[in-house]
């Protein structure tokens, strides 16, 4: 038993050199990290044992814990404070990722000088770009400030001696995949890179009560890139979005242990910089005189935020045997569904034949079933040539069967409406409280909605003639 306790103790063991997996026998590629060539073969592990060591802080009463060391503070940005909970706490790590392009570094060196002061300054290390760089950055958005320290270093230990140096309150590395410590191999951006350096400033920010701000990189599908370890090492994981041919910017929350994850800060890109947008819905729309064909405006909830936004449909003569069928905001299999719906339910057959463009305004994505009504309608609406009636928006969600579903949050997106100055509204049956002042018409179906709206329309005609006489 004595011999087969020490053969087993000294078998030789073998482990991945790019993310630190482990394994009995030699493979040729990792099934962790799926890296080819990395499997290496380094000795048995020692068997440790953990003795009990000196307590450094007394474990309390949780009644008799001083909270008022975790109370956030503001980061000059009122959009990312809202997604932040209310701002930065002392000692967290919040990680925002997003697509290269979509404006991360601009937004965060405009962070980096508003929450800059005599006794909070702020470090910001960049990885990417040299010193001279962000300056000229700084200076197209107006981003200077006297205790605003800069940096540019791509090694670990140069960043927690400037830690020392400066002693900050808020540091923002742009961005963790260019940094990588001397005592790991690999490359920097590796899993095993970007676990060491993520743990180590992680330690430093506890330790100081520093704040941190960690820019990360993005795969093509999207994801965070590096070992998944890293969105649950940091305290909130913030996603960039944003169409790089539009102005609008989202920061979505994805995790925040200090506050909800159905907060949505909007911003809008322009030459000078990046600036918060408290009301952004004017973006998504587009002002008219009067009411164009193929047009229908709805409500949509960002987070717990309701935005209205514009949907617009066109219908041409197909000249190819297979007509075109292109969106852009909305998904195509949600497009595709309400035209079966206006067809089988609606009787409406002039829609097989053409070519139907839909898209949306200003650059939002559409995607909740709480646009299916106003996506059904603007095709009706284009299809028929007929515009819909003035200030009016349709919420609801469209089944197979043609039925108009209830979705969540309806009294939201009818106050945002109300206070916008919309005065009708085309709503699923039961929708609750109405805003004083605002007409809403409920459907059951797809008939009924089809049949209400022509009625409607030329009811408010003749009041509408009246008023420009």
């Amino acid at each position: 038993m004595a011999a087969r306790t020490k053969t087993t103790k000294d078998r030789p063991s073998y482990r991945c050199t790019e993310c630190g997996w482990q394994t009995a026998k030699w493979l040729g590629r990792c099934p962790e990290c799926q890296a080819w060539g990395t499997v290496e073969e380094y000795g048995a592990p020692a068997v440790r044992t953990t003795t009990p060591g000196r307590v450094t802080t007394s474990a309390l009463p949780i009644g008799q814990v001083d909270g008022r060391q975790a109370t956030a503070r503001s980061t000059g940005v009122p959009e990312l404070d809202r997604v932040l909970g209310g701002g930065l706490v002392p000692g967290a790590v919040v990680l925002l990722a997003g697509e290269p392009g979509v404006g991360k570094s601009t937004l965060l060196l405009d962070v980096a000088a508003k929450a800059a002061g005599a006794e909070h300054p702020t470090l910001y290390v960049t990885g990417e770009e040299s010193a001279s760089q962000v300056r000229l950055r700084a200076d197209r958005i107006g981003a200077l400030h006297d205790h605003l320290y800069l940096a540019a270093e791509t090694d670990l230990s140069a960043v927690l001696g400037h830690l020392d140096e400066v002693k900050p309150s808020l540091l923002i590395l742009d961005s963790v995949q260019t940094v990588a410590s001397p005592e790991i191999e690999g490359a920097p951006g590796g899993m095993a890179q970007v676990r060491e350096v993520a743990s180590a400033l992680i330690r430093a920010s506890k330790e100081r009560g520093m704040s941190t701000l960690l820019v990360g990189h993005v795969t093509k599908d999207g994801a965070i890139a590096g070992p998944r370890l890293l969105e649950h090492l940091v305290d909130v994981v913030l996603h960039f979005e944003g169409d790089r041919h539009a102005r609008l910017r989202l920061v979505r929350g994805v995790k925040n242990r200090y506050g909800a994850t159905d907060e949505v800060g909007c911003f809008e890109l322009h030459d000078e910089g990046i600036t918060g947008l408290a009301d952004p819905s004017g973006l998504f729309l587009t002002r008219r005189a009067e009411p164009v064909p193929g047009t229908c405006l709805t409500v949509t909830l960002e987070g717990r935020r309701p935005l209205v936004a514009e949907v617009q449909a066109l219908t041409v003569d197909s000249q190819i045997p297979s007509p075109r069928r292109t969106t852009s905001g909305l998904e195509t299999s949600r497009v595709s569904m309400m035209l079966a719906v206006l067809e089988q339910r609606g009787r409406i057959s002039a829609l097989g034949k053409r070519d139907i463009y839909s898209a949306t305004v200003g650059g939002v994505k559409l995607s909740e079933p709480a646009a299916d009504l106003a996506i059904a309608l603007a095709l009706a609406s284009a299809a028929s040539d007929t515009p819909l009636p003035k200030n009016l928006v349709a919420i609801g969600e469209v089944g197979l069967a043609g039925e108009v579903r209830r979705v969540t949050g309806v009294q939201r997106r009818l106050a945002e409406a109300h206070r916008l100055g919309f005065t009708h509204a085309l709503v699923p049956t039961d929708p609750g409280k109405v805003p004083p002042g605002m007409k809403v018409l409920e459907v059951a179906d797809m008939g009924d909605a089809l049949r209400v709206l022509p009625r409607s329309r030329r009811r408010e005609a003749p009041r509408e003639a009246e008023e420009r006489r």
